[in-house]
């Protein structure tokens, strides 16, 4: 070979490694997603995050317990040392900051709901079975008793500079809580804070079907979100699918009564109650999703228009623009879908 096809050949090795190492050095690397199963809360929870450069989050499992037990000993009802269940038995202790939070949220709420929404009403939701205690026997003097000392009104948070901690007021002490309208939501929302904390930016976290979501899945798309159908014994998620919403930044919470609900004599009782009246509704509205800035709000408001019904919920939704939702509504045999134009749906396969 001579000198000169020689080093024509040298060339062409250095100019065919160099196109090659330019293609594969520019082209951007996959993002590395990772998933997260577990047991919280009386169900179960999912997450799924883009795990974040020069990051370590081989604490996150033990983290993730730690939060839930946090927010289980502040809200729980069914935690018996929670500070919520030592309220509900006439105790007074002082109050932590995810109370405190929480409790303001919910009242902020219950105001801006003309009391639809109202987490003092945990007496009713226990007489009808659907709250801490087995169902009784109710008679109309029972529940017009009850709803005498229901209404967040009569509670408020007071600061004891003695203690310099603060407490719950009662203005009856008989009155009790229950959280379970908006406790998952708030769970949500404080555990994302969490993570965002860690500089996870992309993910999705369901807890007990609420769910919380930023950035983008490892497609680099908007998150993809299933609404199951709300039919009558329905109880495995995912199974019978009504509509695949897509959504980022913003949480969703699905609120129904086909998977709630108890039959005596004929009749459906379903576990969402109207504090006005102290009865479980009788409406024809099946299920409400609905989308906010956040899970804490999604998670209230999807309980509020399940007590107010579909056409007071359409009503609400015209005249409050932050907040989308889907409706599903009807005789079950014959579902009618209304949903806000800012919901994304995706065609069902």
């Amino acid at each position: 070979m001579t000198v000169m096809k020689l080093h024509n050949a040298i060339y062409k090795v250095l100019v065919t490694f160099a196109i090659i190492f330019s293609t594969t050095s520019c082209a951007p690397k996959q993002p590395t997603y990772t998933t997260i199963d577990g047991f919280a809360q009386g169900g179960t929870y999912h997450i799924v995050y883009q795990n974040s450069a020069g990051t370590d989050h081989s604490i996150l499992p033990d983290s993730l317990a730690t939060w839930f037990r946090q927010i289980d000993q502040s809200l729980s009802g069914y935690d018996s040392t929670s500070l919520v269940s030592q309220i509900n038995r006439g105790e007074n202790p002082p109050l932590d900051s995810l109370f405190i939070e929480c409790f303001k949220l919910s009242k902020e709420v219950y105001e801006a709901t003309g009391g639809a929404f109202d987490i003092s009403g945990a007496p009713l939701f226990d007489i009808w079975g659907f709250g801490f205690k087995e169902k009784v026997e109710i008679t109309p003097q029972m529940i017009d008793s009850i709803r005498q000392f229901v209404g967040m009104d009569k509670l408020s948070i007071v600061f004891d500079s003695l203690t310099n901690a603060s407490y719950l007021q009662k203005g009856d002490p008989r009155m009790k809580l229950n959280f379970n309208a908006i406790a998952q939501g708030f769970t949500c929302d404080y555990i994302c804070s969490k993570l965002e904390g860690m500089g996870i930016s992309n993910y999705l976290l369901e807890v007990g079907g609420e769910i919380m979501c930023k950035g983008v899945n490892r497609k680099g798309k908007e998150w993809s979100v299933a609404i199951d159908k709300p039919v009558d014994g329905n109880f495995v998620p995912g199974e019978s699918v009504q509509a695949v919403l897509e959504l980022s930044g913003r949480g969703l919470v699905t609120s129904g009564n086909y998977r709630k609900f108890y039959i005596k004599d004929g009749e459906k009782f379903s576990h969402t109650i109207d504090p006005e009246t102290g009865y479980p509704v009788k409406h024809n509205l099946l299920s409400a999703t609905v989308i906010a800035a956040n899970a804490t709000l999604a998670d209230a408001y999807a309980t509020y228009l399940m007590v107010i019904g579909i056409d007071k919920a359409r009503e609400f939704l015209e005249s409050n623009k932050e907040f989308e939702a889907l409706l599903v509504y009807g005789e079950q045999e014959q579902m009618k879908v209304f949903s806000t134009k800012g919901v994304k749906q995706r065609k069902l396969k």
